[in-house]
């Protein structure tokens, strides 16, 4: 018996978080994906849906050329930004930590060192390595040859490789460092805090400039510990660190009087935080208290 149509489940409707996913992988912005995703349903509205034989690569293809297009136009955007850009943390679900491939590609380590790639370089790399799409599917989702796409993944992967932790970092480490480097926060413990930094740590702030933050990244151990110690002793009333899972990872939410301050994220090596990561604009905190399910 022919199954009604009503209950078929729409494949924009079953994919859209693996949507959002790739898009927010090539522009780590929660902001310009969800206008991706927007821009990529009304596409697939005025296709005849009965002649797409693969819709989720049909979808992904919508997607990820529309996310190359924003992309170029984003990349030189932040050229002008006032101090560092920092990707937009999300919170997100533990599926999202269990799923270790994704939680490594969404951390934003990893988003940062993506950010160092030409857009089509990021868009070839997040489609392989992260998604799994063949070159053929690769050629036609960026436009580009077979042998091109194929030599852009092999320069993607091999400067990606150069500059990703050097050493895996297990969920256990991680969750160690944010406790010790939360602790001595609260306690205002200037060598513990150092403890747990690596000498080679670097310290970036967005505040995208509405709020203050660093104008420039703090590199080594004394220089990031003194700054967190004696910077949160100068805010005013009363802080607080909760933590959160933000990118599939650790990190911690600061309030300021009860209201959302701040975001922490983390780069952890062998037990030690090898970056620190403060996102403070407010508009890319606007959805970091509602949970964001990402996908492959």
């Amino acid at each position: 018996m022919t199954q009604p149509a009503a209950d078929i489940a729409d494949p924009f409707t079953t994919h859209r978080s693996l949507l959002f996913t790739v898009a927010y992988e090539m522009l780590g912005s929660a902001a310009d994906a969800e206008d991706v995703v927007q821009d990529a349903w009304l596409k697939w509205e005025r296709v005849d849906h009965a002649e797409v034989n693969d819709p989720r690569a049909y979808l992904v293809r919508i997607v990820s050329r529309t996310a190359l297009d924003r992309l170029r136009t984003v990349s030189r955007r932040r050229e002008d930004y006032v101090g560092p850009w920092l990707p937009e943390p999300l919170m997100t679900t533990r599926d999202v930590a269990e799923d270790v491939e994704l939680a490594e590609s969404v951390s934003m380590a990893m988003l940062l060192v993506l950010e160092t790639l030409s857009p089509t370089e990021r868009a070839v790399f997040v489609l392989r390595e992260v998604f799994g799409l063949d070159y053929d599917e690769l050629a036609q989702a960026v436009d580009k040859s077979e042998a091109a796409v194929r030599q852009i993944a092999h320069r993607a992967r091999s400067h990606v490789q150069s500059r990703r932790p050097r050493v895996d970092v297990t969920r256990a480490e991680a969750e160690t460092a944010v406790v010790a480097f939360r602790t001595a926060l609260q306690t205002g413990d200037l060598q513990g805090l150092a403890d747990i930094l690596a000498p080679d740590v670097v310290a970036l702030a967005d505040g995208g400039g509405v709020k203050q933050a660093l104008p420039r990244p703090v590199h080594g151990r004394d220089k990031v510990s003194r700054l967190f110690t004696a910077g949160f002793a100068q805010f005013p009333g009363t802080i607080t660190f909760e933590p959160l899972e933000v990118n599939g990872w650790p990190a911690l939410l600061v309030r300021l009087d009860g209201e959302v301050d701040s975001v922490f994220t983390f780069a952890v090596e062998g037990g030690l935080i090898t970056g620190s990561y403060a996102i403070r604009n407010p508009e890319k905190l606007s959805r970091i208290l509602a949970e964001v399910p990402l996908t492959r």
